[in-house]
């Protein structure tokens, strides 16, 4: 059992022995890394637009296309000339500086399991082996300077579940979904005030009957397996009460802050990333939901587009006025796109399905320029015309902004693998001309 799995049980039934499975060094954190590259980022922020946003919405705009493909919709110009994004992102026009386009993601999947999987780990799906994801990797590589006892990987506030994301890592390198709501008044992990009603005092309460109800007395001090016992129970308290429960407690913040990202479940999520960068977590990802609109296409991203749009220019002006961007990548796609010709018949009400041909995803931070844009599509973003860029080029990139060379084996892998992190992975076809 790892620590994730210890709050998980001890908050939700008040069983705090079951310390005696975890060992102090959690989350592989004493695994060696190997193959370095001269990668500037710390940290990864993944914005997981859950479902597959629409490419004409968002980063590639097509104002003189048909109003059966555009919907109506204007392209409005950004920061950096001749760069322009859909009318729905007035608040990233303002910043294009910061970040990098990429216009012309492609693969083959039309399904949200099969395209999540390719997404995350390079590899199509199959073949009697679970690879783990682009997070979990990072954590067990990546995760030797995380602060106060915190998790290497933290999903806010879901996970995504498609697949298990640590493959076969092991549950350890999955990752600590918070749960809860970020923009409630004081946001914690979820199991410090919601798994099983414990608030904090009863928590400590429960903690003080565990100690009462100790009978190893002064035995304890020759059982080795006691050591770790105590040594993992003080790690998951400082989660509980310490400094680790701090990070997410986002009352700490200026209500400015907060109202700059938004006061929804999103926005806020996306400052508790900044808060989680700063206490040094490698990799962080908010699964954003509500994405997959088949139906009321443009209803839906009335409502839910503005938010991101708000949270994600926050996010990133508030890293580069916090000198955090330069060693943070932060990088947003779906699975796939949305077709690009509107379904406006029935039961689709101006709806829009799945897309992987042709769709967009972005990056800024650690190592990565801003202000450029990769690749063109046609003139309705329904085929890449010039520089298709894959899963594989766009993670063998993160990878290598991280300071990890992707054709390199699985380190340390408890079933012996010896094929690369990234299979087919040519450095040539990596995101180069955005490299700072």
């Amino acid at each position: 059992m790892d620590r994730r799995e210890f709050l998980k049980t001890a908050l939700t039934v008040g069983v705090l022995g079951a310390a005696a499975r975890i060992s102090p060094a959690f989350a592989g954190l004493e695994t060696k890394t190997r193959h370095r590259t001269s990668g500037k980022a710390k940290s990864v922020i993944e914005l997981w637009i859950w479902g597959g946003p629409c490419q004409l919405e968002a980063f590639d705009p097509k104002p003189d296309a048909p109003n059966e493909y555009n919907g109506g919709h204007k392209a409005i110009p950004t920061n950096v000339d001749g760069i322009f994004v859909s009318d729905y992102m007035p608040h990233l026009a303002k910043i294009a500086d910061k970040y990098s386009i990429i216009r012309t993601m492609t693969h083959p999947f039309n399904g949200h399991e099969t395209a999540t999987y390719l997404m995350q780990t390079g590899r199509a799906s199959g073949g009697g082996i679970t690879y783990p994801a682009i997070g979990a990797l990072l954590a067990m590589m990546n995760g030797g300077n995380v602060k106060h006892e915190l998790p290497a990987y933290v999903a806010l506030t879901t996970a995504k579940g498609r697949f298990s994301e640590c493959g076969f890592l092991g549950e350890r390198f999955s990752p600590f979904a918070t749960g809860g709501n970020p923009a409630a008044a004081k946001f914690q992990v979820d199991g410090y005030t919601a798994a099983g009603g414990a608030s904090p005092e009863e928590m400590r309460q429960r903690l003080k009957l565990l100690d009462d109800l100790d009978t190893f007395g002064g035995n304890r001090r020759n059982l080795p397996v006691m050591k770790e016992f105590d040594l993992a129970g003080k790690a998951a308290r400082e989660v509980l009460f310490g400094k680790a429960a701090e990070v997410f407690d986002l009352s700490k913040e200026p209500e400015e802050m907060r109202q700059r990202y938004g006061m929804n479940r999103f926005g806020q999520s996306c400052l508790c990333a900044r808060r989680l960068v700063e206490a040094g977590v490698p990799y962080i990802t908010i699964n954003a939901s509500g994405w997959d609109t088949h139906k009321k296409h443009f209803e839906t991203l009335n409502r839910i587009a503005p938010e991101m749009d708000r949270a994600v220019a926050a996010l990133i002006g508030d890293l580069a006025e916090k000198g955090l961007l330069d060693e943070t990548v932060v990088w947003w796609t779906g699975e796939f796109g949305r077709t690009p010709k509107i379904a406006w018949e029935d039961p689709w009400q101006g709806g829009r399905n799945h897309f992987c041909n042709c769709f967009s995803a972005m990056v800024a931070g650690g190592g990565f320029a801003g202000g450029r844009v990769v690749g063109v599509s046609d003139e309705t973003a329904s085929r890449v015309l010039k520089r298709p860029v894959s899963p594989v080029d766009l993670l063998g990139s993160i990878y290598e902004r991280c300071g990890i060379e992707a054709t390199q084996p699985f380190p340390d892998n408890p079933i012996n693998l010896k094929s690369p992190i990234l299979p087919d992975s040519d450095p040539k076809t990596r995101l180069r001309e955005l490299y700072l």
